[in-house]
């Protein structure tokens, strides 16, 4: 007998609603409904659009409800770090405010040069950066943002849709943790930080774990999308990260292989059963975020396809090529061994990324790239060369060396870039799935349904 799982998956570009079917150990995963996402500047800041988002999402469950009659349960994964704030009678104080916002910068910078960052560090295990929501929460506060005074709830992206279906105010555990505000150890609020910056403690609501029951969807929900009232919302690992590692659960030997989830975001790392807070780990960049099952995702964020996706935004309104196959395709008959840092600030925001990498390389007297094939090819050469710095920095905190790259997520599919990868590393690189996030949603969901007791009971996945 067939169960349906959905999964709403939220990336910083695009997000669609998925369906998983579940018979035996057969998954087939089907893309019900997909749409845009994008970043909206108003002001002084940039925004996310939730109310478009909740009702792109709506019309996917409508999709998905009329497809199947067996849904069992929902699962919403998002970006990490943004939230929306909501008072006590359910309104949504605006939309919420998005990580490449600017606003926070003066912020750290600030913070970190008045506050012990490495005692931080030791309690919250996160990789300190301006787009945390420790930071801005900092701002708004410095801005005299009056909203905090009538907030009832800060819920993350994936908990606010999550509210938004269920009525049930809550924050799950993976998201809460890329906010630098929890105990990495205890896997709880640091209330003693949160008290140190003035923020109202009541806002932080009962931490919730991946695989436990946000409540049924409500009345008016299952009216407008013909869903069956007692469909359950599943917190699954409502980080992307997590969803995503959590798809390859089982299938590698822990801390001797690490995960690559590459999409918008590359996060390199290592599951470990417990975090790595040391001086060390902080100086190197690297993170103690939330996995499921408590696990602990030892990782570095590092940007990733952002600037090959900016690169095509701008190649869009020029009338060029922007099929992802045919660039790909130039890069492989380029020949240019420019590498830019791809951390570098100057390509962390919205703009001309042509522009940006040719006055970068100019400035560090480096080979420009002057044929599209020539920039895509330096994008990746430029990535593979980041991951490798990333291994090493992993081999030096952990007491034996990575023996295998598992990479996953959208960019598995870029085969160029994973022979760079290998390449640099000289790591056997496995590659896929690429709907990882999705997967590890729909396989969270089935395990709290009881309908599998482990990934490793999925013996085979057809993507539709």
């Amino acid at each position: 007998m067939s169960k349906t799982y959905l999964a709403a998956d939220f990336g910083g570009g695009s997000g669609r609603v998925m369906a998983g079917s579940l018979t035996g150990g057969r998954l087939t995963l089907e893309q019900i409904h997909r749409f845009d996402n994008r970043q909206v500047r108003l002001g002084n800041h940039i925004y996310w659009d939730f109310p478009m988002l909740f009702d792109e999402m709506m019309t996917g469950l409508r999709k998905a409800a009329a497809r199947f009659s067996d849904i069992r349960s929902i699962g919403v994964d998002t970006w990490g770090v943004d939230f929306g704030l909501v008072d006590s009678c359910g309104n949504l104080l605006g939309n919420p405010v998005c990580y490449r916002d600017p606003a926070t910068e003066p912020v750290f910078e600030k913070y970190c040069a008045a506050n012990d960052m490495t005692a931080q560090y030791a309690t919250a295990g996160i990789q300190q950066m301006p787009i945390n929501s420790i930071y801005r929460l900092l701002a708004m506060k410095s801005e005299g943002d009056r909203r905090l005074d009538i907030t009832d709830h800060l819920l993350f992206t994936p908990d606010l849709f999550s509210y938004y279906l269920t009525g049930n105010p809550s924050n799950e555990y993976t998201i809460a943790s890329t906010s630098e505000l929890l105990d990495a150890k205890k896997k709880a609020w640091n209330y003693p930080l949160i008290e140190q910056l003035g923020l109202p403690a009541h806002i932080f609501g009962n931490i919730i774990m991946p695989g436990e029951s946000r409540g049924c969807i409500l009345p008016h929900i299952a009216e407008a999308t013909g869903l069956s009232a007692d469909v359950k919302v599943v917190a699954v690992g409502s980080h992307d990260t997590a969803s995503a590692v959590h798809a390859i659960e089982g299938t590698y030997t822990k801390d001797r292989t690490a995960f690559l989830s590459s999409g918008t975001w590359s996060l390199l790392g290592v599951e470990l059963d417990s975090p790595i807070t040391t001086p060390e780990a902080r100086e190197a960049g690297f993170t103690n975020e939330g996995g499921t099952c408590g696990r602990i995702h030892f990782l570095q964020n590092i940007t990733g396809l952002w600037i090959l996706q900016q690169l095509v935004a701008v190649w869009k309104h020029r009338g060029l090529t922007t099929s992802f196959p045919e660039l790909v395709e130039m890069a492989r008959q380029a020949d240019i061994d420019t590498i830019i840092d791809v951390e570098d600030p100057v390509f962390a925001h919205p703009g001309d990324m042509e522009k940006t990498i040719t006055d970068y390389c100019r400035s560090h007297n480096l080979t420009v790239p002057s044929t599209q094939g020539e920039m895509v090819l330096c994008v990746l050469r430029s990535l593979a060369d980041r991951y490798r710095r990333g291994i090493e920095g992993l081999n030096r905190l952990l007491p034996h060396p990575v023996e295998r790259l598992h990479i996953i997520g959208g960019g598995s599919r870029n085969e160029l870039l994973n022979r760079l990868t290998a390449e640099a590393t000289g790591l056997n690189v496995t590659a896929g799935p690429a709907e990882a996030t999705a997967i590890g949603n729909i396989i969270m969901q089935a395990q709290a349904d009881g309908a599998i007791s482990s990934p490793a009971d999925i013996t085979e996945i057809i993507e539709l």
